[in-house]
């Protein structure tokens, strides 16, 4: 009679087990914490934390009620550069090890080591056909074999995922296998033509993780040789059709993840495009104020725009008049600074920046542009500086000036030309006097 009441107690310990996620990250210095996150769609929720142990060691326990799916550890800042995901099946625990050597390598679990395992075949498989392909060869015989041993490493992996969550990323990532010789030119146009085939856009294990943004972004990097902006736009396009049926929320997610991809190519042109073609309706239509103030500003303060005007006190004879930028015809060229009294690269960039121009006379004006809590500090800082146009911008990262040029850090330089236009924004000293000797 105990023996079966003592079965009947542990019965549902052992159906609704706690799991972890644990292991250990190297080195261990390195590191102070570990922060689990649930990946969702267009958003994260936290989970929990560990501190890094002096041996590297973490643990974090889940909650009987989470849900299977992505998730997402951070250990460090900014997080969006230090992170990776992994999945929780609800079935195991998850171990692992981070090096800042090796990577990422999964110690316990079935769902997590089986992707690593098939990533890793796939790449050496592609690596295989990329060499068959830059050697120029025409064996027929290897082609085959390489094609066949894709085909069946796919097949075979499939196969062994069947019912676990790894299972949808296999199926998305499904290769394409070409069914007789293909020279490369035409190897390639296929793969492009199938790339994006087998991806169910509307998975939303597939929109929790990286895979989607992974995908497009191979797609519209990866499947030509040429990088001219024309090709580039054609990719956009597709990639537009692709996800034409989706949720708009994440569809304004993977948008935007495109955008800032050229944003930090310094590929303005591509990042306007996507703004004007797909995603100022997308986030019109969310209501997404923060995005679209961040896409104008954006837009607006690239070389080839006209700046935008702001209002100016002009000090002449001994008298002061309001002005504007707009309405200065006192140069060919004008240098807007963005700087503060308070700011140590200001204070080391702006004496260099008054020797260089009294060193290259120009017909060029400077208009600094104080970003302050207050104007102690400026009054003083200021009279350094005679020659140039002061404008005080109070409320420092509030201010309404450097809100409008989206301003993020100090100094910021823009060089206009005679009519306002920009036609350089150097992010350093040394950039900057590249641009001013170019000047006529």
């Amino acid at each position: 009679m105990k023996k079966s009441v003592f079965i009947l107690v542990l019965l549902p310990i052992l159906m609704f087990s706690q799991h972890s996620i644990e292991g250990v990250f190297a080195p261990a210095e390195k590191f102070s914490f570990a922060m689990l996150y649930k990946s969702n769609p267009t958003n994260t929720e936290y989970v929990g934390r560990a501190a890094i142990e002096p041996d590297g060691n973490f643990k974090i326990s889940l909650d009987l009620n989470a849900q299977p799916g992505i998730y997402k550890i951070v250990y460090g800042l900014p997080q969006e550069d230090n992170n990776f995901d992994l999945i929780y099946s609800g079935k195991e625990d998850v171990k692992l090890t981070f090096s800042l050597e090796e990577g990422l390598v999964f110690t316990e679990s079935n769902e997590n080591e089986l992707w690593a395992s098939y990533t890793k075949s796939m790449e050496l498989i592609n690596s295989a056909i990329s060499n068959f392909y830059a050697e120029r060869s025409t064996d027929t015989i290897a082609f085959k074999e390489i094609f066949h041993t894709l085909a069946d490493s796919q097949k075979g992996y499939d196969e062994a995922s069947k019912g676990t969550i790894v299972n949808v990323f296999i199926k998305a990532n499904k290769p394409y296998v070409p069914t007789q010789f293909e020279d490369v030119s035409t190897y390639s146009k296929n793969l492009k033509r199938t790339f994006l085939q087998h991806v169910d856009f509307n998975n939303e294990l597939l929109q929790s993780s990286n895979f989607l943004s992974d995908r497009l972004l191979a797609y519209v990097f990866g499947m030509s040789a040429s990088t001219d902006n024309s090709t580039y736009k054609q990719h956009i396009d597709d990639v537009a059709k692709a996800i034409n049926d989706i949720k708009i929320e994440v569809k304004s997610v993977l948008f935007s993840m495109l955008w800032n991809h050229f944003v930090e190519l310094d590929n303005s042109e591509m990042a306007n495009y996507i703004t004007n073609a797909y995603l100022l309706d997308i986030v019109k239509q969310t209501n997404d104020d923060e995005l679209l103030k961040t896409l104008i500003t954006y837009r607006d303060n690239v070389v080839g725009e006209l700046a935008l005007d702001f209002g100016i006190e002009l000090s002449e004879n001994g008298s002061t008049r309001s002005t504007s930028l707009q309405k200065l015809d006192i140069a060919d060229h004008y240098l807007i600074i963005f700087w503060s009294s308070t700011c140590g690269h200001c204070l080391d960039e702006l004496p260099k920046v008054k020797t260089f121009i009294e060193k290259h006379p120009k017909s060029l004006k400077v208009i600094a542009v104080g970003l302050e809590d207050d104007d102690i500090n400026w009054k003083r800082a200021i009279n350094n500086y005679p020659d140039f146009i002061h404008v005080l911008g109070l409320g420092k990262w509030d201010n309404s000036i450097a809100n409008e040029y989206g301003i993020e850090e100090t100094p910021s330089y823009f060089v206009l030309n005679q009519d306002k236009i920009i036609i350089a924004k150097p992010k350093n000293i040394e950039a900057l006097e590249n641009a001013l000797i170019k000047l006529n």
